[in-house]
């Protein structure tokens, strides 16, 4: 096994306009960077326009594993003077600033920040579009960086080989423009060549990705869904690969239309899914409901954006807790589940459709903007490490119906646990109305008081006794602390960071990652929180909906601080870490 030679912790950017290809800038350097054996992070700012605005895309390379975008940068590539100035908070001291020489670039007084000027437009268009110059600046990168051609050829050929030789080779020339007139006029700023990882043979996938897989292994076939920023990647890729397994893919004409659908699947006996955001969600309301109260199986992805409304659509955020576990026509079951890496979004899948069958409920899988479109180098092992064993729940065989006279099959039977085995379409005497209204066992319409009373109560107590807490918890350092930093979804690998950071200070700190939100795991998470003396709880969000649904029910109100973000912005390390000097 190869060692590492040198230790890497480097952030590029490159910003710009959107339309401007700086998404494509930075996908080929982090796919580069990956290939050539890195640990790779990659997140992308947005605007929520099709065209203009600014826009960036940060890449953190490292030689050990990485769960977050790193508070600053080392390296800009500019083509705007507003993209010098939107970043400038993020810039090291010490920082190079590559930008295109078509303007004059300007930086305040007293940073110590290196302006170099490199006629991107100009060498881009003598090689035939100007549109080129993004690859001007990846090759401008590569040669700072001490890398060649061969480092980037693959995936420059991957990335314009279905447009044509002609176009490969026009990018390729491009990426030597910028190559050539930075050897020329400058020199190296950090050699990455000779840097030897041990990294493992690895994937590199965003969060929606891995949620997309991680169902389609699951042993979904069906997708239903309305395309909606930033859920839409899942619908994707599963475009890409349900169908070679006999899967498919159905875009509704809303979001209503979609979670129907993938309720009618289940009522089938499929394993099928819906995707969306926020105010997707809230849509599909009714459709929660009605899932609960006829005990059909519902996967529903929730990617989280900032909102309210519309809300800033390209943007994270974690507002979304008290719709997914409250939001409801009357009071009916679910579960709620959070992974908090890309490997979690793949594993979460199969455990949310076998709760899903094994309880006949909804199961909302609920992720963040920043998991879902963030890409990270995710070693193959942790994909194929199985963290679940399947269940469909229970099933009525054709056999056990061979007694039951048609037309009484007891669909909704009391039983003491309150599932009831279920039956699907196709079975001899096991046919039998799956009703949205209140129903007796053998599924007529029934609204007297007693029969409401027996089937709420066969509904709810479902999930009585369900306690994820010995895989909904993930927790690192002393059980005993005198600081305990707990989060869910994306804000995992910032809170890693300052525990670390914390840890290395002689501070008594642990971590703990939230996997499950509704049944919130009370056990195993009381015990950590008895066991601490302050609880800081991290969350994207305005009024702290984590630490309230913690304080609802289990209290330790004295102990429990809120740290919120809700700018649209994803958790820097050093955020949380002031806000956990100042508690302790």
């Amino acid at each position: 096994m190869s060692v590492v030679t040198r230790v890497i912790d480097f952030t590029w950017k490159v910003g710009g306009q959107q339309g401007e290809g700086i998404d494509s800038t930075g996908e080929i350097f982090a796919q580069a960077m990956h290939r050539r054996g890195f640990y790779v992070y990659a997140y992308r700012h947005f605007m929520s326009r099709i065209k203009g605005g600014h826009t960036h895309y940060k890449i953190r390379v490292r030689s050990g594993p990485v769960w977050h975008r790193g508070d600053q940068d080392d390296l800009l590539v500019a083509f705007d003077q507003e993209s010098i100035d939107y970043n400038l908070p993020q810039l090291r001291d010490g920082t190079a600033i590559v930008h295109d020489a078509a303007f004059v670039a300007r930086v305040p007084e007293g940073r110590e920040l290196e302006l170099m000027p490199v006629p991107m437009t100009r060498l881009a268009e003598e090689q035939g579009r100007s549109i080129m110059k993004n690859m001007v600046a990846v090759g401008v990168s590569a040669a700072m960086l001490g890398l060649e051609l061969a480092d980037f050829e693959t995936t420059i050929r991957d990335r314009f080989g279905d447009k044509g030789e002609q176009v490969v080779e026009a990018n390729r020339k491009a990426f030597m423009a910028g190559y050539d007139y930075y050897k020329t006029h400058f020199t190296p700023r950090q050699v990455l060549a000779d840097v030897v990882t041990d990294r493992p043979e690895s994937a590199y996938l965003s969060g929606n990705d891995a949620i997309a897989l991680g169902a389609l292994v699951a042993g979904c076939r069906l997708l239903f869904a309305y395309p909606i920023t930033p859920a839409t990647e899942i619908l994707y890729t599963a475009f890409k690969y349900f169908p070679r397994y006999g899967g498919a893919i159905v875009q509704g004409e809303d979001e209503m239309a979609a979670a129907f659908m993938a309720i009618g699947a289940g009522f089938a006996g499929v394993r099928a899914m819906t995707s969306t955001s926020g105010p997707g969600l809230s849509l599909m309301m009714e459709s929660l409901g009605l899932a609960g109260i006829a005990e059909v199986p519902l996967v529903i992805v929730d990617v989280q954006r900032a909102g309210p409304s519309t809300g800033l659509p390209t943007k994270t955020e974690q507002g979304d807790l008290n719709t997914i576990v409250y939001g409801s026509h009357g009071e009916s079951p679910r579960i709620v589940l959070a992974p908090s890496t890309v490997a979690d979004c793949f594993h979460v899948m199969g455990r949310a459709f076998n709760l899903a069958e094994h309880y006949q409920c909804p199961v909302i899988v609920v992720s963040d903007l920043a998991l879902g479109l963030s890409r990270q180098s995710v070693p193959v092992a942790d994909l194929a490490t199985g963290t679940w064993t399947w269940d469909r729940g229970l099933r009525v065989t054709d056999d056990e119906l061979k007694d039951v006279t048609p037309g009484t099959f007891a669909r909704y039977r009391l039983t003491e646990s309150g599932i009831s085995p279920r039956t699907v379409p196709g079975q001899p005497n096991g046919r039998f109305t799956s009703l949205s209204n209140e129903h007796s066992e053998i599924s007529v319409e029934e609204e007297s008081p007693e029969n409401r009373v027996r089937q709420m109560h066969k509904r709810m107590k479902k999930l009585h006794g369900l306690d994820l807490s010995d895989w909904a918890l993930e927790h690192h350092g002393p059980e005993r602390a005198d600081l305990l930093l707990v989060g869910y979804g994306s804000s995992y690998g910032p809170i890693a960071e300052v525990w670390r950071k914390l840890a290395d200070e002689g501070a008594r700190v642990g971590r703990l990652h939230l996997k499950a939100l509704w049944p919130l795991p009370e056990a195993g998470l009381a015990r950590y929180l008895e066991a601490s003396r302050h609880v800081l709880v991290v969350e994207s969000n305005y009024s702290g909906q984590v630490a309230n649904l913690i304080k609802l029910r289990l209290g330790f109100k004295d102990r429990i601080r809120s740290c919120l973000k809700f700018d649209g912005n994803p958790f820097t390390a050093n955020e949380i870490y002031r806000m956990a000097k100042e508690v302790v």
